[in-house]
Parts: C-alpha cells; sequence; structure tokens
C-alpha cells in the first residue's frame, strides 16, 4: 500500500461514513444506510462499552491542545527470565485509561484535531498459536465490542505514523521517551505554512502523564460502576472470612478464603496483594507473608481488595480472632473508630486531605494520652513534638481506581498522591513537621478534593517493635514523651487499621465500601462461632450413635 493511498484514507472526515480496508487490502470509504435507525427489527441491547472516546476527550481537554497526536502502547507480551511461561498479563493503565482493551501487544493513537481513536492490533495468529492459545479477536469482533473509530492490524502502522509526521501539525505526545517508536526514521523535513522545518523530533514526552493523571483523577459513572462492583465483590469475602475465622489455624486460610470468593464471582485479580497479619504481624503495615498460626492471637488486620475490570477496590478491617476484644485491644480501636469516622465527615469538594489527615493525628494522640501511652507534656507540645507519628506512620489513604494507589491531578504517579501517602518514612515526616512548623504551607496546597474523586480513608494505630523500639525510643526527641512500660501491654496487640474507599459527591461523599466493621463484623465472627459449636455437637452425636450401632453388631 502506497504512502498516498493510506494518507487519502486517513483524512477520511465525513461522519456519515466508515473507513475498513477493501478486499483487495487497499482502503475505501462505505457509505452508512441512514435509514438503517428506522428498522424495526428487534436488535437486542448493545453491551455497555467502555468509555473509551470520552477518556481520550478528557485527556485532550487537559493537555490543551488542538492539534497532535498521543501514542500510547499496551503492554507486550513477554516471558519470565530464562523461561517459556509469560506472567499473569497486567495491561498498562494509561493505555487501558483510554482504550478498555485488556489485550497484550496493542497500540492506541488518538488524533486530537481530527477527534479520531483508533487502536492497532496484532494481525491474526494461525497454526499453533491457535491451537494453544486460541485465535486473537478480529477487527470486526473489536469494533464491535470497543469504543474505537477505527481498528488497524499494526502491519500498517508505520506507514500511518510516517504519513502523519509528514503531514499533520501537532506534536506526537508519548508517556515516556523510551515508549516511542525506534523503528521509524523520523529524521525529516516537515512543511509548517511557508516554513521548513528541518530535522525536527516530532515527539514530545512533556506534557501527556501530566495530561492523563488529572483526568484519570475524576472518575467517569461508568469507573464508578467498576469500582462499586469490586467494592461489592470485596465486601463479599470479607464476609466469608468472618464467617470462617473461628474454624481457621493459618493467615494463610484466610488469604485462601477470600481469594477463592473473588474469583468464584469472576474476580480474578487482586488490586494488591491480600494482608492477613495476626497478631504482631498486624505492625507490619504491607505484612503478605500470610504464614504463620493464628492460635493465641488477638487480632487480625485483615486488608484485601479485589479488581474488576482493572479497576480496584481497597479495604481493611481489623477484627478479634476470638470474637471478643481484650481490654487494650478495644481500646485501640475505638480510637481508630474514631479517627476514621470524624475524618471521613469532612470530605467534600473543596476539602484540603492534608488537613483532614492532620486531624486523624490530632484524634489519635488525644486517644494515646487518655491511655497513658504518651505524656509528658500538653497536647499542644505533643502534638508539635510530632509523636503520633511514633504509632500512626502513614498518610490517611489515597486514590483509587485503575490502580489501587492511583494517580492524582498533574505531576508525575510518584509525586501525586494525596497529601501524607508515601512509602518512605522520611517523607512523610518531613512534611508533617513542615506543616506544624507553618512553613511552605501556601506553596503547597495538599490534595484539594473535588467531585468524581475516589479516596480511601485508612487511619491506623501500631505496635511497631522495631518503629518503637529501634528509631522513637532511642530518640531523646521523642522517647521522653513515650511510655516504655506500659508498651509491653500493647505490643501483642500489633495494629489496627480500618480502610474504607470514599467517593466525594457534589456536597459531600459516598462510602462504596459494604464490608461489615465494628459490631456488625463482631455478630458475624460469633454467628460463626456458634455455628462451629453446633456442627461440634452434630458430630459428636454421630459419633455415638455410630458408637451403639457398633456395641449392638458386637
Amino acid at each position: 500500500m502506497d504512502l498516498q493511498t493510506i494518507m487519502s484514507s486517513f483524512t477520511a472526515q465525513d461522519k456519515d461514513q466508515e473507513v475498513r480496508p477493501s478486499s483487495s487490502g487497499s482502503w475505501a470509504c462505505k457509505a452508512v444506510d441512514e435509514f438503517d435507525a428506522l428498522s424495526i427489527e428487534y436488535k437486542p441491547k448493545p453491551i455497555e462499552k467502555y468509555p473509551a472516546k470520552l477518556h481520550a476527550r478528557n485527556v485532550r481537554k487537559h493537555l490543551d491542545v488542538g492539534e497532535g497526536l498521543i501514542y500510547l502502547p499496551g503492554l507486550p507480551s513477554f516471558n519470565y527470565e530464562d523461561s517459556d511461561m509469560p506472567p499473569a498479563f497486567r495491561q498498562r493503565r494509561y493505555f487501558y485509561y483510554i482504550t478498555g482493551v485488556n489485550l497484550p501487544d496493542c497500540i492506541v493513537t488518538y488524533n486530537i484535531h481530527r477527534d479520531q481513536l483508533w487502536l492497532w492490533i496484532p494481525p491474526p495468529n494461525s497454526g499453533s498459536s491457535v491451537i494453544y492459545n486460541g485465535a486473537r479477536p478480529t477487527i470486526k469482533e473489536i469494533m464491535a465490542k470497543y469504543d474505537f473509530d477505527h481498528v488497524e492490524t499494526l502491519t500498517h502502522l508505520d506507514s500511518y505514523l510516517t504519513w502523519y509526521a509528514h503531514t499533520e501539525p501537532g506534536k506526537i505526545h508519548v508517556l515516556h521517551d523510551y515508549q516511542a517508536p525506534k523503528n521509524i526514521e523520523f529524521q525529516i523535513t516537515r512543511k509548517n505554512g511557508c516554513h521548513s522545518i528541518i530535522s525536527e523530533s516530532p515527539f514530545d514526552s512533556s506534557r501527556l502523564e501530566e495530561a492523563m493523571n488529572t483526568a484519570r483523577a475524576i472518575k467517569s459513572p461508568y469507573e464508578l460502576r467498576m469500582i462499586r462492583k469490586a467494592s461489592a465483590i470485596t465486601a463479599q469475602g470479607h464476609i466469608n472470612v468472618l464467617r470462617s475465622l473461628r474454624h481457621l489455624s493459618n493467615e494463610v486460610e484466610i488469604e485462601a478464603i477470600f481469594t477463592a470468593t473473588c474469583i468464584a464471582k469472576q474476580a480474578k485479580t487482586q488490586a494488591y496483594g491480600v494482608i492477613a497479619g495476626s497478631g504482631e504481624n498486624a505492625s507490619t503495615l504491607h505484612y503478605m507473608a500470610n504464614n504463620e498460626p493464628l492460635k493465641d492471637r488477638q487480632l487480625l488486620c485483615f486488608d484485601a481488595g479485589c479488581e474488576w475490570d482493572c479497576y480496584a477496590s481497597d479495604v481493611t478491617r481489623t477484627v478479634p480472632i476470638s470474637g471478643q476484644y481484650t481490654e487494650e485491644a478495644q481500646a485501640i480501636y475505638d480510637i481508630v473508630a474514631k479517627m476514621q469516622d470524624e475524618c471521613i465527615e469532612l470530605l467534600k469538594p473543596g476539602a484540603n486531605y492534608r488537613d483532614i489527615h492532620i486531624h486523624a493525628h490530632k484524634v489519635a494522640l488525644k486517644g494515646l494520652m487518655d491511655l497513658g501511652l504518651v505524656e509528658g507534656g500538653t497536647f499542644d507540645e505533643l502534638f508539635m513534638a510530632g509523636v503520633s507519628v511514633a504509632f500512626f506512620p502513614h498518610g490517611l489513604g489515597h486514590y483509587v481506581g485503575l490502580e489501587v494507589h492511583d494517580v492524582g491531578p498533574g505531576g508525575s504517579r510518584i509525586t501525586n498522591r494525596l497529601y501524607g501517602f508515601s512509602k518512605k518514612p522520611a517523607d512523610w515526616t518531613d512534611a508533617y513537621f513542615q506543616i506544624l512548623s507553618n512553613t511552605g504551607v501556601t506553596s503547597d496546597g495538599g490534595s484539594i478534593l473535588e467531585k468524581d474523586m475516589v479516596v480511601t480513608v485508612e487511619p491506623g494505630i501500631y505496635f511497631s517493635r522495631y518503629a518503637l523500639g529501634e528509631v522513637y525510643l532511642k530518640s531523646p526527641k521523642y522517647a521522653k514523651y513515650i511510655n516504655k512500660d506500659l508498651l509491653q501491654k500493647y505490643y501483642p496487640i500489633g495494629g489496627v487499621r480500618i480502610e474504607d474507599d470514599l467517593l466525594i459527591t457534589e456536597d459531600g461523599y459516598e462510602n462504596l465500601t459494604t464490608a461489615p466493621k465494628g459490631e456488625e463484623a463482631l455478630k458475624i465472627i460469633n454467628e460463626g462461632k456458634e455455628q462451629e459449636e453446633e456442627e461440634r455437637q452434630a458430630n459428636k452425636k454421630v459419633a455415638e450413635s455410630r458408637k451403639q450401632k457398633k456395641t449392638w453388631f458386637w
């Protein structure tokens, strides 16, 4: 196919026409019958398509350019190192946001000026590939299922990009430099009006990520439905764990019950590794070993959420394994529940999440002071010292969406998370003290909540032997405020965390999480305990009956 044919086919703009390859392999334009819509023939209700075009236009709005091409490759196929087996496929999330396609080896382009969203797919497979892996979806199947203006095989992509670089105005926007195609010579002469620009690179990686982050932060109605579905399945998984908890002997069984529930409901992928920390394991924030016995442990900190069509849920519950809190565990749970309840009530458009995070620390500090775990100063003195960070060592929450720790407006995905969330303690510690000293507050606006954002609120209080014993108690700055002797009673608790996913609404919030917590969770655990006793009595009667029959026969 020559370049002139490609160029003419790519510029077809009549919205009453479909552009498609002809039987000869060249491009042709076929008029759509305008009377099709008058047909009285019954047509089944179409499957709701992923709103790829809507999302692409959202990115265009935040990119704030009138021309150019967005070029995003999906995840290519690959195998484990030194192996002929591939890992479980996980699509690149930026690609998925403007496609909804969860297939490997695809590329998407969006012509900003022409408002054309095109998907480029591998050519049809054949032979042993089909026998082993099944046939790849066809162009016709993808057009019927997804929201694209056109679908074409990758064999024509190089020609298209060459045509674009020669002819169309605007840069080719890529997420990262390494994702730009390398097999095309772009050192060309481009005509711009009456001027010739020699050897100009058409690629720009400086703007797309920020625009896509800002677009992804505000969820479309379709995205919210996916998150709700993930949350509903996650809730059922949590319920099944609670019902079975009294029967279980090891953390791994908790993970097994949850993942089995999700898979049975067709949610085969977890948004993150299941965290089932019992006893002191609950003090490790991302504990995922899940391989220790539950016997003689007080609490279970259970953090687990599935995905539904690539959209995440994120839910944490902390419960007593026995069905009854100890006095110390109940006291800590009540503090964390108060932290979460009060912070959730502060959620609304325009609220600064940084301020809500700081409020959580104030509630935590007051509770710890009432228990005598921190002492030696007034509330203001202890707050300014930052002593609550020793027990609440992470941010209050994060965005949720295509990633469990999703992107927020602007910046890179590493720096744009909700204020206070970081995997590096130094980040939030420095930021916390910066706020307390009233420096940098105006230059750092925090994270301002907007309608249709989805965020978590996940306060916690932990008794980490490492954090407390090796860091804070060895620092004169903190040690003077922490009751070292009283800590010994609380170490076995490990930690308490409670987490829900919240949608920011026009005038407040909606809690998307329906997994039981508090008294409702205890009731389910103890109903399981009663069921266990009933089964034990039933098994006892069966054993006695068998014994009687055996004696009579003898």
